[in-house]
């Protein structure tokens, strides 16, 4: 059967009307999951696995899909409307969505964020259509040394993202870095900052993290000022009268195309190298427009360059992550690892030898993507007005209420009343940083990269018995750490730059 044959054949499979209906029940309970702060695309495709115990491999998938896509996507809704990521993957998406939002144009933010949610994934479902074999033999050429060049790179970025104080920038990484490095060591499984505490031996899960520094911190600064806030709800809510399609024009969609394509190709690269995910691409993303952008002094502000790269980005992960789950048999993320067990369940090996002993799933995994996708699109934007009345609701109801949730889901993500305790504390940092203007970007990206670097750094000297200069042993290594640099001395040169231009200016 030719390629052709095979897609054709996927789409009139995914197409029966059962299908359909598991695709749009899917859609809609992962982007449930991913509004919901505290819930993500991996719990939801994690809870649903039960459910396709009974179902053919082909329906299993389709169902799994559809949830992964819903769930990815669906955290933007939180990170515009409250300035609360509903998943990892939406964090980058808070910084310049929520201003918009706040500027009375939160149609128009969500509105960038659904449609390039949908083209970033449909990007990366043609890259995993048409090049997943030979991607994937290059992304298994990666090593520990390899990995850790990554995650300095990435590291670098904590620069671009800090704001007029790159002192208060890198203070901010560290601080994350340090967190992470509480509880038991890589490696070797010690024991640190742990201060004899059982709780403290597990450390502290992102998701936790990320819903006290965004959520809880929000509410303390909206508790702090709401003598000061006569009608935010009103200030907010933009009148959906004049709103017509996704709220923005064909010329700032076109403006946005080197953007998007530069994000959708992040996207994918990360998506394919395996335990990265949409968590690193969407700040990556952000990072990279920022440093291009003509004007980066008015990222944060609320434009739409800062949504549309994190959200093609994350979106494009999804594609990306599934090519060495397909070809290889390796999770590209924590969401590709809960669909390799789904996979396992209904005896599918998944690897090389895929693609020749079932194509029809394979394809038809494809398919379901593209029309998930599809879904995705159509029902958010027709929930977009629904959506924007969130913003009507007073902030004295709405806040508790998301609170509740946000405790919900810290204590479902592991089954432990400590992760409520970790929000309060990450809340009160996050409060903290607000009133002495240290940005949160950099203690993310401290957060999540810190352990990365740490993990392949000391795992790459074991394999070179401590030899740190096998380091530049890989033309890959080298590619990445002269990235690194580069990103820092022309991070430095802009600042110089600046700081010039204002000095002769006054």
């Amino acid at each position: 059967m030719s390629v052709s044959e095979l897609i054709l054949n996927g789409f009139v499979g995914v197409c029966a009307p059962f299908s359909l209906l598991l695709i749009v029940a899917g859609v809609a309970i992962g982007i449930v999951f991913g509004a919901i702060p505290g819930l993500s695309a991996t719990m939801a495709v994690a809870l649903f696995i039960p459910v396709t115990y009974g179902m053919t491999p082909g329906n299993a998938m389709t169902t799994l899909m559809a949830l992964y896509i819903g769930g990815v996507s669906g955290g933007l809704i939180s990170a515009i409307l409250l300035r609360i990521p509903g998943t990892p993957s939406s964090v980058a998406t808070c910084f310049d969505g929520y201003p918009l939002a706040a500027k009375g144009e939160a149609a128009k933010a969500l509105g960038v964020g659904i449609v390039f949610s949908f083209i970033g994934t449909i990007l990366s479902i043609l890259a995993l259509m048409f090049i997943a074999p030979n991607l994937a033999r290059f992304a298994i050429r990666f090593g520990f040394f390899e990995y850790f060049s990554i995650a300095v790179f990435s590291l670098t970025m904590i620069a671009s993202l800090s704001g007029d104080s790159v002192i208060k920038g890198v203070f901010s990484g560290a601080l994350g870095f340090m967190f992470a490095t509480i509880g038991m060591a890589p490696i070797d499984s010690s024991r640190r900052f742990t201060f004899g505490s059982q709780e403290l031996m597990s450390g502290f899960d992102v998701l936790p993290v990320m819903i006290g520094l965004f959520a809880v911190g929000e509410f303390i600064v909206a508790a702090r000022t709401a003598r000061l806030e006569t009608a935010a709800a009103e200030i907010l809510a933009p009148d959906m009268r004049n709103v017509r399609g996704f709220g923005f024009s064909l010329a700032e969609f076109v403006g946005q195309q080197w953007n998007m394509f530069r994000s959708a190709l992040i996207g994918i690269g990360i998506g394919i190298l395996p335990g990265i995910g949409g968590g690193t691409s969407n700040f990556l993303a952000y990072s990279v427009a920022k440093n291009q952008s003509k004007h980066p002094e008015l990222f944060g502000t609320g434009i739409i360059d800062g949504v549309v790269a994190p959200e093609t980005a994350n979106n494009a992960t999804i594609g990306g992550a599934l090519v060495p789950l397909l070809t290889l048999g390796i999770p590209g993320d924590t969401v590709t690892a809960m669909l390799l067990g789904g996979l396992m369940i209904h005896g599918i090996t998944p690897g090389p030898m895929l693609f020749d002993e079932r194509p029809d799933l394979v394809y038809g995994i494809f398919a379901a993507l593209t029309v998930s996708a599809i879904i995705m699109l159509f029902m958010e934007f027709y929930g977009l007005r629904i959506f924007v009345k969130l913003l009507a609701i007073p902030k004295n109801i709405l806040l508790p209420v998301i609170f509740c949730l946000c405790a919900v889901g810290a204590f479902g993500l592991n089954n432990r009343a400590f992760d409520i305790w970790a929000i309060i504390l990450f809340g009160i940092i996050g409060f903290g940083f607000s009133v002495f203007r240290v940005p949160l970007p950099p203690f993310i990206l401290g957060f999540i990269l810190g352990p990365m670097a740490e993990t392949n750094l000391r795992r790459g000297l074991m394999l070179s018995r401590n030899d740190f200069l096998a380091v530049f042993s890989s033309g890959i290594c080298i590619f990445f750490l002269a990235l690194a640099f580069l990103s820092l001395a022309f991070t430095v040169y802009r600042q110089y730059i600046r700081k010039g231009g204002a000095g002769s200016g006054s």
